[in-house]
């Protein structure tokens, strides 16, 4: 009798709750229009419904929402990802072109249609197609659960923390994937920004306890954050409610969010700094004209001077956010099932752009998303060749305890995003400095330091310079899952792979397959829906035609190396030549000294004149003298 009043009564809590649970339906049409936002430079901007910002989202757990999402633009594709939200049993809400869904073309429209049942806290949402979020196309998605939340406050106020450049996204993309940026220096942002402005004003009560949600929305930079004369209290990360800890700083990398406590003084006589902070460690250059900081306030007295910039003695002790304990135990999980090893590199492939690679794989999208390739592949769904060799893809079975560990063998820092999934942090390591003489440090299964009980749990978790992470987590979440990089330079430059969990799952799952509304999507930008990701239906096992990376430069000096090397070696000393010409001009027959004395087939010499010249229009006495020179040359020749 017992256990039947207990089902009765969940039975009827169930129906309480599917009773109070709403539909938002948001109906948003991307466009373009100018916004000066950091008051320095008015620029293109990706609007919502002709407004900028984007708005943000409130919702509370079990509630449903639809996003019709218009492609308004019309020179680009677009998506959209609800970034941190598991999507269980909806994989294919996860908004990411070619891995979830198809890109959403000009004139198209995609319902996101999804129920927020497993996530409470701070999450955002932003484009996930080209670093168009970067432009704009970004907003927060809070999903709230009082029940749930264990601590006190009076008032809330979320801050989303950016970059911002003065040039598009698909400009500044063209420079930097460019063989005349071999090294893959970063685009360096022009400001600091925080909810889409500069100098923020926050006008506060005293004697109050603030809920503060901090959200990293920028697509590079990581940040310091702090507030003169004013304690934080962490509360929860990337929607994990943890135990209270008490900093001064936080260090937030992109895509992060930590959610804090904040209690103002009595005393109203004085206004306080709120400071962000470039990591300018991850800026190959810093411009002579760049502010390292940016400056809000926090107003206790509208009467009283706003606060000029604050410093601090030190930005190292910012909180660590390996040591945070979650609110609700979850104890480490045991020896993992399934182990991914990755080791991150920077390098230039045979065209001569620099690249991203997990394991020299650097991600090349599939010509079929990852999702329909599944669901089109019947018994070969566990089959990890099917989709592709340049995707990086890892078959995942159910239920599996998977261990990642990620080394990275570059000297930058690197914030790594998990979708579908929050994760275990059970190591971090410390910076291994190239200035000081250190060399990258992978990770040593038989050496390092004890795992802790109770893990920090998370879905973004930065590796540092020349370091290492490991996290688990358990395969409970049937769908395509991207990890990746979240610095947007990087994943542009590939550095992403592929998880599919538990495909035979995704096959059985009604809430899995693809919508009519989704197929339409598909057609319109042409895009095919079945096979592997060659697009082939009758021998997935056949790649003939896949889109794969370009080719690595040959090690050693191969024979076009050589002549280019050659070439490059006759250009040099032609530009000498063509100096010591400029420097005997009154010379008597110094032309033919020049040809003679050095051996110089004068008609090379005329064809790199006659280049050059093609390039360079001038009327002024060195042109003249060139032309002299250049019917000398023929004449002897």
């Amino acid at each position: 009798m017992t256990n039947t009043l207990l089902s009765v009564a969940v039975l009827l809590f169930s129906m309480l709750s599917l009773a109070q649970a709403k539909t938002h339906t948001f109906n948003w049409t991307t466009g373009w229009d100018y916004r000066n936002v950091d008051g320095l430079k008015s620029r293109p901007v990706i609007t919502c419904n002709d407004q900028f910002p984007w708005p943000d989202i409130t919702v509370n757990k079990g509630d449903r929402v639809q996003v019709y999402l218009t492609n308004g633009m019309n020179n680009t594709n677009t998506s959209m990802h609800f970034h941190g939200l598991f999507q269980n049993g909806t994989a294919s809400m996860d908004g990411v072109p070619f891995l979830t869904q198809c890109p959403i073309a000009p004139g198209s429209t995609m319902l996101y249609n999804f129920t927020v049942d497993y996530n409470v806290g701070t999450y955002w949402y932003h484009s996930h197609t080209d670093g168009q979020y970067e432009d704009g196309m970004k907003g927060l998605f809070i999903i709230k659960d009082d029940d749930s939340f264990p601590y006190d406050y009076d008032e809330e106020l979320s801050l989303s923390l950016s970059e911002w450049y003065h040039d598009l996204v698909t400009d500044l993309t063209k420079s930097f994937l460019s063989v005349y940026n071999p090294t893959g220096a970063e685009p360096i942002p022009q400001n600091l920004i925080v909810n889409n402005t500069m100098n923020l004003t926050w006008e506060v009560q005293p004697d109050t306890t603030y809920l503060l949600r901090i959200v990293n929305v920028g697509g590079f930079v990581s940040q310091y954050f702090w507030i003169e004369d004013h304690e934080m209290t962490v509360v929860e990360v990337d929607g994990i409610t943890t135990e209270k800890n008490v900093t001064d700083m936080l260090y937030i990398t992109v895509a992060q969010r930590y959610t804090v406590l904040v209690h103002t003084k009595n005393d109203t006589d004085k206004n306080f700094a709120i400071m962000q902070k470039f990591d300018d460690t991850m800026l190959d250059v810093i411009p002579s004209d760049l502010q390292l900081n940016a400056t809000s306030y926090m107003v206790y007295n509208k009467s009283a001077a706003l606060p000029t910039q604050n410093y601090v003695d030190s930005i190292d002790d910012y909180l660590d956010d390996f040591y945070l304990q979650p609110y609700e135990k979850q104890a480490i999980y045991g020896e993992p099932d399934h182990v991914i090893t990755v080791d991150v590199v920077m390098d230039n492939l045979k065209n001569g752009v620099n690249y991203a690679f997990f394991n020299n794989i650097t991600y090349t999208a599939p010509k079929v998303p990852t999702l329909m390739t599944v669901l089109s592949s019947g018994d070969q769904a566990n089959n990890s060749e099917i989709y592709g060799s340049n995707t990086h893809t890892f078959i995942l079975e159910k239920d599996e305890i998977v261990e990642i560990v990620l080394n990275n063998q570059d000297t930058g820092t690197h914030p790594f995003h998990l979708h579908g999934h929050a994760f275990q942090t059970i190591q971090r390591d410390r910076t291994y400095d190239d200035a000081l003489g250190e060399v990258p440090h992978s990770f040593d299964p038989d050496n390092h330091p004890a795992f802790p009980e109770y893990p920090m749990r998370r879905d973004t978790l930065y590796v540092r310079p020349q370091s290492n992470f490991v996290i688990r987590f358990k395969a409970d979440n049937p769908g395509v899952w991207f990890f990746h990089c979240h610095i947007e330079w990087h994943l542009l430059q590939g550095l992403g792979l592929v998880l599919v969990e538990d495909p035979f799952g995704i096959q059985d799952a009604h809430s899995q397959q693809i919508s009519e509304n989704h197929l339409e999507v598909c057609q319109s930008c042409s895009v095919a829906t079945e096979g592997n990701a060659a697009a082939n239906t009758l021998d997935l096992t056949d790649l003939t035609g896949e889109n794969v990376q370009h080719a690595f430069i040959p090690t050693g000096f191969t024979k076009k190396g050589i002549i280019a090397m050659t070439f490059s070696c006759f250009a040099g000393i032609l530009g000498i030549i063509t100096i010591a010409i400029y420097g005997m001009m009154d010379m008597e027959d110094a032309t033919e000294k020049v040809i003679r004395d050095l051996r110089v087939d004068p008609e090379v010499l005329i064809n790199e004149i006659d280049e050059n010249e093609e390039h360079e229009v001038n009327e002024d006495r060195h042109s003249t003298e060139k032309h002299q020179f250049l019917t000398k040359a023929k004449r002897f020749f």
